[in-house]
């Protein structure tokens, strides 16, 4: 897949049981998203170090990604919407010592609802 690319990427993939359960552990817990809110999943190529948590991005001011927990590969947490947020979203990596992609967890419910039919 990386050499059909026209340009350097890096490919991050995890079992399709790894996603069930993660989304049967339930992250995020019963209370529902709020509107201006968007949940995320970051997945890892390696278990890496896990900081303290939660991280909170940026560290001072209004916060535009809050990093909640982990577990093995797989780090989740929250965004506002705006322009400065995919920046704060790529500092995930240097926190966790690895390169990670990211996915909205609408994303990650689709592909679970699709392995379990």
């Amino acid at each position: 897949m990386r050499r059909t690319m026209p340009f350097a990427a890096d490919v991050v993939f995890c079992d399709g049981r790894d996603l069930i359960d993660l989304v049967e552990e339930d992250p995020f817990g019963a209370v529902p998203a709020r509107p201006d809110v968007v949940r995320f999943v970051s997945v890892f190529r390696n278990s890496g170090r896990v900081p303290s948590l939660p991280i909170v991005l940026p560290p001072t001011g209004k916060w535009l990604v809050r990093v909640l927990g982990s577990r093995r590969r797989f780090v989740f947490g929250e965004y506002r919407r705006h322009m400065k947020t995919i920046g704060y979203l790529g500092q995930i990596d240097k926190h966790f010592g690895g390169r990670a992609t990211t996915r909205n967890w609408n994303t990650i419910m689709a592909i679970v609802r699709i392995l379990t039919s």
